[in-house]
């Protein structure tokens, strides 16, 4: 009987459904190349009959991405507006043209997990930075290949959000390239059976759970679903807070500014960690001082234009952000409490920052750190945390919780070791107060710390557990 079906037509499970099989040339446009639909019905008869008007929807959507495209189009093949019947269930990927048609409401509790993380990723009121954009990309590929890109938003409940945290659990670090023939869930199931301690960790099986949440409480604000079946699931965390990133210690410092960059290497590129004569004065030279004697994020340091280096009032100092004075548009910040001047350390004003900047600028440069190649991310900040991570590890300072951030954690050891004011020191970092109440409100008034006071705290930063005479003498 099954081999009397027109084609396309089979049973998955009771219930008949529809392939449609895309053609080439609008395949690019709709980004797959077959659409599955389901008849919603395990009558033969009911099925046959509902198929012509499955073919015809199907048609219209790709005739209507035609359009859009600008491609030549048959205008009796365009959708006209309906209101679609609740037979039209869309099964898999159906949803063929990504948004071009608006959400009917009848058409709400029909939409797939995949179409409506489509929808979510490509909502243009999200201003994300690429970054951004790329963490919840792979939090959607992660979640879409456990979860199942094919589960309806209707459906999706508590026990769906319980199965994921599971193979969370036990899922491999770079399990897509460590193995990949496996799907994640293959490869969460062999961990588990061989007892593979190399899995992701809490901290990044939560990250996932959280963005998967904040796409479930959009899904929630859209009316896609009458509440989110994720809310308060997360693992236990065995690492404290406080633990999670180190600062570096003495003998770190040391291996970091003491190898051959530093030193004295073949070059600055390839040649960076072998002893030679060159002492290149490039981002990879600039990056980790900044960092450790300001305290900057790398995304804040890593996006400088070369008049954010700047000389007010007698002082030179860093201005941390989004506004540019030479028409940049990249630059983004983690929080408001995040735009500051910073002083520039004594010690980066012996080694010649200032002048490092004013070079840059009689060369025609926008950004201060122009040589360091953005990538595929377009995020500068993500390229040179990939090249610090091989630099950590050829210099022999790569230690467990120990990253590029944990310049930050020197430099706040080095506010409390020099007893800074603690407001200052939170401004200085660019760390919110958090203060609720009556602290909360004090913060909102005044103008905050003049420039002076933030010389005179920075000033008394002693850095004593990194020696840099070497690089001052080569400066000079």
């Amino acid at each position: 009987m099954l081999r009397d079906l027109p084609k396309g037509v089979s049973v998955r499970g009771r219930q008949y459904c529809y392939r449609h099989m895309v053609p080439l040339d609008a395949q690019p446009l709709i980004g797959r190349k077959e659409i599955w639909r389901s008849l919603r019905t395990d009558s033969v008869q009911i099925a046959l009959r509902r198929l012509p008007m499955i073919v015809g929807a199907i048609e219209a959507d790709i005739e209507q991405a035609r359009k859009v495209a600008g491609r030549e189009v048959d205008p009796n093949l365009l959708p006209t507006v309906h209101t679609p019947s609740q037979d039209d269930l869309i099964e898999g990927s159906a949803t063929v043209s990504d948004g071009l048609r608006p959400i009917d409401l009848n058409d709400c509790r029909l939409l797939t997990l995949g179409d409506a993380y489509a929808r979510y990723i490509n909502d243009p009121t999200k201003a994300w930075s690429p970054s951004t954009r790329e963490a919840y990309e792979t939090c959607r590929r992660t979640i879409t290949s456990i979860v199942g890109n094919n589960v309806l938003m209707s459906d999706l409940a508590r026990t769906h959000c319980r199965d994921l945290l599971e193979v969370l659990r036990f899922l491999p670090t770079n399990a897509t390239k460590r193995f990949p023939n496996l799907t994640h869930r293959q490869a969460s199931d062999r961990a588990k059976k061989i007892g593979d301690d190399a899995v992701i960790s809490a901290a990044n099986a939560n990250s996932l759970m959280s963005n998967f949440s904040s796409f479930l409480n959009w899904a929630v604000n859209e009316e896609l679903m009458q509440r989110n079946p994720l809310r308060g699931l997360r693992l236990p965390d065995p690492v404290a807070r406080r633990d999670k990133r180190r600062p570096f210690d003495r003998m770190q410092l040391q291996q970091i500014f003491n190898a051959p960059l530093f030193c004295g290497c073949v070059d600055g590129e390839r040649g960076y960690n072998k002893v030679g004569m060159e002492r290149p004065r490039n981002a990879r030279f600039w990056v980790p001082l900044i960092a450790l004697h300001s305290g900057a994020r790398l995304g804040e340091i890593t996006q400088l234009d070369v008049s954010d280096i700047r000389f007010d009032d007698g002082i030179h100092h860093i201005a941390i952000t989004v506004g540019s004075m030479v028409g940049s548009g990249d630059k983004v910040l983690k929080t408001r409490s995040s735009e500051r001047r910073i002083p520039l350390h004594p010690t980066l004003i012996a080694l010649g920052l200032p002048q490092f900047a004013q070079m840059k600028k009689r060369t025609g440069a926008i950004k201060l750190f122009d040589d360091i190649e953005a990538g595929s991310t377009e995020s500068r900040a993500t390229a040179f945390s990939k090249w610090f991570t091989q630099f950590l590890r050829a210099s022999g300072a790569r230690q467990q919780r120990t990253s590029f951030h944990s310049f930050r954690h020197n430099f706040r050891d080095e506010l409390r070791a020099a007893d800074i004011n603690h407001d200052i020191a939170m401004l200085l970092g660019g760390w919110a107060t958090g203060g609720t109440g009556r602290q909360g409100v004090s913060d909102n008034y005044g103008s905050g710390f003049k420039l002076e006071a933030l010389h005179e705290a920075i000033s008394k930063l002693a850095f004593k557990e990194i020696n840099l005479s070497h690089l001052a003498q080569d400066a000079r």
